[in-house]
């Protein structure tokens, strides 16, 4: 069997130029783990977390799924939010989409594509919740873009109910939840303004926004 090579040899440049700018780097790496921060972003290979926000490895926890989703049955998801909130006690929890996003397309086509399409129902749910509001977007791309936003802010509320961090919030562990979007053409994050710190801004927000 052969062995993808190439990505040996890129790992041996990668460890060889971190060494050359910094020989105590892997030392220091390897001893400890305290990220403040958690990701929860999309699979897709054009968003890679560390990158987009200029941390290094060891600065972010990361956890990604197909159209960044968080599923109160889904125990990866929540056993991940779990070590990053009790054990390594983070500070903030991202919750990042990104514009041009298959997931949010699929979903919004209604199209059939086999096992993925129960994961899917997640954002057809959302669709159905504010049909009105895409229904008034003509434009089918911004009608696209505009419900990645909108799942990204039904993803932040699902990270604010679960258990976890309503009772990190109970014992007043500092902990913030972000909606942010990513855009795949200029690089650029964009903050959706659902920021939550604690179960009186979640109530706040959901008022607000009629969730």
């Amino acid at each position: 069997m052969k062995t993808l090579g190439k990505l040996f040899e890129n790992n041996r440049l990668w460890s060889s130029k971190i060494k050359e700018a910094d020989p105590d780097f892997f030392a220091r790496l390897s001893n400890q783990q305290a990220p403040e921060f958690l990701w929860i972003g999309c699979s897709d290979s054009r968003v890679p977390a560390n990158q987009i926000v200029g941390l290094d490895p060891g600065e972010m926890f990361v956890h990604r799924n197909v159209a960044n989703l968080v599923i109160h049955t889904d125990l990866n998801c929540l056993s991940v939010i779990q070590f990053a909130v009790e054990v390594l006690k983070v500070k903030h929890i991202i919750v990042c989409g990104h514009y041009s996003c298959g997931g949010v397309a699929t979903a919004l086509e209604n199209s059939e594509n086999g096992l993925i399409d129960n994961w899917l129902r997640h954002i057809q749910d959302i669709i159905i919740t504010n049909q009105n509001e895409l229904n008034s977007v003509e434009d089918s791309k911004k009608r696209k873009d505009r419900l990645a936003e909108l799942n990204v802010i039904n993803q932040v509320f699902n990270v604010c109910r679960t258990t976890i961090v309503r009772d990190a919030w109970k014992r007043n562990q500092p902990l913030a939840v972000h909606g942010w979007i990513y855009s795949l053409k200029d690089g650029l994050l964009k903050d959706l303004d659902v920021g939550i710190k604690d179960q009186s801004e979640l109530n706040d927000s959901i008022k607000k926004l009629n969730y």
